[in-house]
């Protein structure tokens, strides 16, 4: 796990109002061995117990604020949907393609060299929808900007708290995701649902990690990073 002697890891969230962001929000809550800075474009209420700075800015300024921050470690929860954007391909492209990729390649620039950026299971250029292929494009893209480490998560169906957004289907996925997750075996296990939280302990778990290289991780190795978390050590009292 990575060790700083110059105090907690730094690390800048984007996306931190979506399911996965609040969920890294919360993982942070506690831990003395990380400083966790969001940056979004709309307020957004903090957690009780939060100590954690939020920089509300435009996109186009969001370099900016990461030149003024000097994170160490950038997670991007960044996502949309089709009906968020009104079904437009291309405003689902601007934000789950291409403001990923002008985030990434802003801290890159700012002397980032460690990236965790959430994608999709099924993500390929090749994929049969359009939501899978501008996912896979992303992770594509992403390999191009030069990081020393670059970790992407590719989970299923996420379970929690999703009260803006909780789509009819989504809602029959998460109650039936139990019995379903029985079902997915072998090479369909990564299919298998999971908790928004799990994934946010992976991200966390992944920022503390040092060695270098690029890794996509599934269902089972998210579970894996998620489960290789510190927990955080109790704070000293006088």
């Amino acid at each position: 796990m990575f060790k700083s002697d110059s105090g907690p890891l730094k690390i800048a969230l984007v996306g931190a109002t979506g399911m996965i962001g609040r969920a890294v929000v919360d993982a942070c809550i506690g831990r003395e061995d990380v400083r966790l800075v969001a940056i979004a474009r709309r307020e957004m209420k903090l957690p009780v117990g939060a100590r954690m700075e939020l920089f509300v800015a435009d996109p186009g300024h969001w370099e900016e604020v990461i030149e003024a921050v000097k994170p160490q470690v950038m997670i991007n929860a960044l996502g949309t949907t089709r009906k968020k954007s009104g079904g437009d391909d291309d405003a689902f492209r601007a934000v789950d393609h291409d403001l990923v990729l002008d985030v990434a390649r802003a801290a890159h620039r700012q002397g980032v060299q460690r990236f965790i950026s959430v994608s999709s299971v099924g993500a390929h250029i090749l994929a049969k929808t359009f939501y899978l292929q501008v996912k896979g494009e992303a992770e594509r893209d992403l390999a191009k900007v030069g990081f020393r480490r670059l970790d992407i998560l590719r989970p299923s169906l996420l379970r929690g708290a999703r009260p803006d957004d909780l789509r009819f289907v989504e809602r029959l996925g998460i109650i039936a995701a139990p019995l379903g997750n029985l079902m997915l075996q072998g090479n369909y296990r990564k299919y298998r649902a999971i908790e928004a939280a799990t994934v946010a302990d992976a991200a966390l778990a992944l920022a503390l990690t040092k060695p270098g290289g690029r890794f996509a991780h599934d269902h089972d190795a998210i579970l894996r990073a998620a489960g290789s978390l510190p927990q955080p050590e109790p704070r000293l009292t006088a």
